[in-house]
């Protein structure tokens, strides 16, 4: 009889179960991997400058200290290495909850009843052994253990559980990603740096120059070869290169102190040497093919580890419309009084098996598995995303790179040639076979184009370290 009644249960609940599984017929979201051959190239090759290590990368000792300082004392990246701490943590709570519970308890309390009910009229005529009276008050003492364990039969806690562990990888990933960005911000900043101190050196030289050149109209102006207006002239533009000065002074300072805050520290001056700043170069960039970008570029695995955990979550989500099962049990000894605990008459132990499906009222269920769906499909989305930014960054800065490098043999031609234009310039002028404004346009032209010349330099290293972090160099 009651085998029969069990059997009932569980094919009603079986059927309760299956009544959802309409909802479970649309196919779920698959990702894209399929990237271009190569980077806008016939090239095949597989050499990839992402598996050189940062130390190699770069061949400056004080960036290479920089960088050391900030992977150990930078605050961001310590908060994200305390959530892959917290990310462990729930693997380790989902994988308890598919294992038995076994807890060991104990307990002491006291009972009086009234004498007028019928608990206590019954106590009052009970003896708990012959001629001793039952006690009053009850005391109660208790100890024992007791064993809980759900059944996984659907594996809704393992998955539950194996999403966990996705969503931890993806964490630590997330970690290398920032990682990666660190060690380029930090580059960038530094070769900034440089950048700004040969434009201040330049700018300084510059003001010597002007000096000279006013100190020269001012004793043609004495000899009545040249007007006053001359000599404002060549005042008026000393002061507006010696203004400049105090801009490119003060971003210094604001680079300086951006890598003191990505390195963890209060404002201190950055060791440097501004000299090596033209005569910086990399090793030749070896993109790969764009495949390797899946494997290489931190934020595509954490894309596809968090893609991972949420198909898990569809699964997870889908076995809560299914039976649960659980057994409990608990064995112990209880007695009025310690002295008799271990009596074989003071032993309880009971032993349950629960069967739980929802019946009525699953909208929150429902609720829940549409959730879970949408999320999968987000994560599809944001997958394919990363893999095309990726892609895009690469080409970007392979571009750069090539641009770059030609813009700054251009614009050196174009120095040198200023250069020279100055010294013939000041002698047409002592010669009274120029006029001052040419003098004076070509020393501009001069400046301007080497304070151009240093930004291109600039933006060449810049695409040397982006390509570097584009492919996915950096973490390790």
């Amino acid at each position: 009889m009651y085998k029969r009644i069990i059997s009932y249960i569980i094919v009603v609940s079986m059927l309760v179960s299956v009544g959802g599984c309409k909802l479970f017929k649309e196919p779920i979201k698959t990702e894209n991997k399929s990237v271009p051959e190569g980077f806008n190239t016939s090239s095949q090759d597989t050499t990839n400058s992402a598996k050189v290590k940062w130390r190699n990368y770069f061949n400056d000792v004080n960036l290479i200290a920089l960088i050391d300082t900030a992977l150990s004392k930078n605050q961001e990246l310590n908060i994200v290495k305390q959530e892959i701490e917290i990310a462990r943590s729930e693997v380790r709570t989902r994988k308890g909850e598919y294992l038995p519970f076994l807890n060991i308890g104990a307990g002491v309390g006291v009972d009086k009843v009234g004498k007028y009910t019928r608990n206590g009229a019954v106590e009052e005529n009970l003896n708990i052994q012959p001629h001793t009276k039952f006690p009053e008050p009850l005391g109660d003492f208790m100890v024992g253990v007791n064993f809980s364990w759900e059944l996984d039969v659907w594996k809704k806690l393992r998955n539950s559980k194996n999403a966990a562990v996705q969503r931890y990888l993806a964490s630590v990933e997330g970690r290398n990603f920032m990682v990666t960005k660190l060690v380029a911000e930090i580059a960038n900043s530094y070769y900034e740096l440089l950048a700004l101190d040969n434009e201040l050196e330049m700018i300084q030289r510059n003001i010597e120059l002007q000096q000279n050149a006013l100190n020269i109209v001012k004793q043609q102006k004495e000899a009545a070869q040249v007007t006053q207006l001359a000599v404002n002239r060549f005042e008026a533009q000393l002061l507006n290169t010696q203004n400049l000065q105090y801009q490119v002074k003060q971003e210094i300072i604001e680079t300086e102190n951006k890598i003191n805050f990505l390195t963890g520290r209060f404002p201190t001056p950055i060791k440097r040497d501004a000299g090596s700043f033209y005569s910086m170069v990399f090793d030749s960039i070896s993109s790969g093919v764009p495949s390797q970008l899946l494997q290489n570029r931190p934020d595509i695995r954490q894309a596809e580890y968090e893609l991972a955990a949420s198909k898990l979550d569809i699964k997870v989500a889908k076995a809560n419309f299914y039976p649960s099962f659980k057994i409990t049990a608990a064995a112990g000894f209880q007695a009025f009084n310690p002295v008799v605990w271990f009596n074989p008459w003071s032993l309880l132990y009971n032993v349950l098996g629960d069967m739980v499906a929802p019946l009525i009222n699953r909208n929150a269920l429902v609720a829940a598995y549409k959730t879970s769906r949408a999320k999968q499909v987000q994560a599809v989305y944001n997958y394919e995303r990363s893999i095309l930014n990726a892609y895009n960054e690469v080409v970007n800065q392979l571009s750069g790179i090539d641009n770059y490098t030609k813009s700054h043999d251009t614009k050196a031609k174009e120095v040198d040639i200023l250069s020279q234009s100055i010294s013939i310039s000041n002698n047409l002028f002592k010669s009274a076979r120029a006029d001052y404004i040419e003098v004076l346009l070509t020393q501009r032209e001069a400046l301007n184009s080497r304070m151009e010349l240093i930004e291109i330099k600039k933006k060449q290293l810049a695409a040397e370290i982006d390509i570097y972090k584009a492919l996915g160099g950096g973490w390790n």
